[in-house]
């Protein structure tokens, strides 16, 4: 009996192992709040790693369920599949990249004149660069979720970050 209660607790860390490994990353990086260079470290490592690893704790957890499905009741059976479903989520987002849902690019990039850009108020601040006299403005607003802003300035390419 100690073996198969034993099973039941290496099913759990499975689960949570997998769930570590795949959401940890997005924990230690968030983009609103200061990161040291430990976190960034350890986030980059475990977003390298966590695919393969996910799968491999899914694999095991597959292993696992088998060798205890038949003696199982029904409620241990729900749970195996509860189990089963949250690591295979985990194993999904391992390789996702959520920065990309969170910042995604402009839909239709365009660019406006001053007279033409009616949705940048007078408060609204701007990054601005002015190359070979010919200027540009950048609003902070829409680059605080887009982030990049590839361009050319007075016949200068340009990269605009915020």
């Amino acid at each position: 009996m100690k073996s198969v209660s034993a099973k039941y607790w290496l099913l759990a860390a499975c689960v949570l192992a997998a769930g570590f490994a795949a959401f940890a990353p997005a924990w230690f990086i968030q983009p609103f709040r200061p990161q040291t260079e430990n976190q960034l470290a350890i986030s980059h490592a475990l977003k390298r790693i966590s695919p393969l690893l996910t799968i491999a704790l899914l694999a095991v957890l597959t292993f696992l369920m088998i060798k205890l499905w038949r003696g199982a009741r029904w409620w241990s059976r729900a749970l195996m599949i509860i189990a089963f479903a949250l690591t295979t989520l985990a194993a999904w987002f391992a390789p996702q990249n959520h920065f990309e849902w969170m910042f995604n690019p402009l839909a239709a990039p365009a660019y406006a004149s001053i007279d033409e850009a009616k949705f940048v108020g007078d408060a609204d601040l701007v990054l601005a660069v002015e190359r070979n006299g010919e200027a540009a403005a950048y609003p902070i607003r829409q680059l605080a979720y887009h982030h990049l802003v590839q361009d050319t300035v007075g016949r200068v390419p340009i990269v605009v970050t915020y």
